[in-house]
């Protein structure tokens, strides 16, 4: 059995996050007072981590 449009997980991994993320991920990072969270130069895939991170923190932080 052959797969069709083989899946390569480098170019998936290397793609830069969007503007979205980026601002996102910026805001976050500031409303949860770890401005280091955020770079300019991660990955989307790695951005996405840090926001669900930082979305689950201060999610925390609120429950109290």
């Amino acid at each position: 059995m052959q797969v069709q449009g083989k899946y390569d997980a480098r170019i998936f991994l290397a793609q830069q996050m969007t503007r979205a993320q980026s601002l996102r991920l910026k805001r976050l990072s500031e409303e949860a007072y770890q401005p280091a969270q955020y770079a300019r130069d991660l990955s989307s895939t790695e951005a996405a981590r840090r926001i669900q991170v930082l979305e689950a923190e201060i999610e925390l932080a609120n429950s109290f």
